[in-house]
């Protein structure tokens, strides 16, 4: 008697089912799924597509995790919300530099909060990640010492112990774009942090609030650029009054940016060097309403170099950062397919109308 096809049996087919019906052997079948650059993509596409057919969801995770020890899954953890990480331009771009390269390799990306509402705790789903990315702000001691202690790790934006890191060059992009400004000779320069401090404040800075250390933080060597040029063109530091914003958000942005607009004329400084784009993009959105001109009686200074504001008028003078590429470097690194090491990317400096 004709022994019965996979399609009619009741119990679920497996990977060597699979294999035996397309008949190719089950390293073959698991390729498709786990390191699709392995097999030319006619292969991979015929194997799936049976595999759809049949109900054959892939290779057990949790299974291969205990044969293997590796459960292919890279953990990315957020200094922020997941709602603002996948809404913000700049981590969006991270994220799809990161994705990219697990795609390619057969790896899955795990999505952590570092900032989750109501919980200071990594899910226990972390600890099934082969490594872990941790991107943005530190995150504190207590969450760090979470994460599995021998799991490889790649910071982003800031520094943890040894481990290897990857940065942009903050400082001297920094230091680039304020000294263009600076050849406007403004008569009255602001600064516009993005989470500088230890303790939530979101307005002036002033002497008693906390500084987060340089590690921690991008916002300090963006600083320290910022500082070098003022110093070479003759601006003392504390001639420069330094503003703190929260979350890199319209929302958070625009009453501390309220309070700088609306200040009198002959307070109100006419040069405001942002550490974001969106900071800059909100300052030129509320002085437009105020009738205050850009760059006539305001220039405007950003980073990052997003799309939204090299497409509107007058287009914003930003630093450019690859941010898809950042992504890419850690991925590679946490997959082993590049050295672990310090790695610093570099910048472009792009000359806009809102600072010519």
């Amino acid at each position: 008697m004709r022994k019965a096809s996979v399609t009619k049996s009741k119990q679920p087919i497996t990977l060597k089912d699979l294999a035996r019906e397309l008949g190719v052997s089950t390293a073959t079948v698991s390729n498709a799924f786990n390191r699709p650059d392995q097999l030319s993509t006619a292969l991979r596409r015929r194997i799936l597509d049976e595999a759809k057919r049949l109900g054959y969801r892939g290779p057990d995770a949790r299974a291969r995790s205990l044969r293997t020890g590796r459960s292919r899954i890279i953990g990315v953890v957020l200094a922020e919300t997941l709602t603002y990480s996948l809404n913000d331009a700049v981590s969006s771009e991270l994220l799809t530099g990161v994705a990219e390269v697990l795609d390619a390799h057969g790896h899955t990306l795990l999505l952590l909060s570092g900032r989750q509402p109501g919980s200071s705790h990594v899910p226990g789903s972390a600890s099934m990640a082969d490594g872990f990315i941790v991107y943005g702000l530190m995150p504190s001691d207590h969450l760090m010492g979470e994460l599995p202690p021998q799991s490889p790790l790649v910071a982003v934006d800031f520094y943890v112990d040894e481990r290897p890191t990857v940065h942009i060059d903050n400082e001297p992009a920094c230091y680039a774009i304020a000294c263009h400004a600076l050849r406007h000779k403004p008569k009255r320069v602001g600064i516009l942090c993005l989470r500088l401090l230890a303790e939530a404040h979101n307005g002036r800075i002033e002497s008693q609030h906390n500084w987060l250390d340089s590690a921690q933080t991008i916002t300090r060597s963006r600083l320290d650029g910022f500082y070098r040029a003022l110093e070479e063109h003759g601006i003392e530091r504390d001639q420069v009054p330094l503003w703190n914003i929260e979350e890199n958000t319209h929302g958070v942005c625009t009453p501390v940016i309220e309070e700088i607009l609306d200040l009198p004329e002959d307070e109100r400084p006419d040069l405001l060097l942002c550490m974001s784009d969106r900071i800059a993009l909100t300052a030129l959105t509320l002085a437009e309403q105020r009738g205050i001109r850009v760059p006539e009686d305001l220039l405007l200074t950003g980073f990052d170099g997003i799309e939204e504001g090299q497409y509107r008028s007058p287009r914003l003078t930003t630093v450019r950062q690859d941010s898809i590429e950042k992504g890419r470097v850690a991925a590679r690194m946490i997959l082993g397919l590049d050295a672990p090491e310090h790695r610093r990317l570099n910048t472009t400096l792009i000359l806009g109308e809102s600072c010519p």
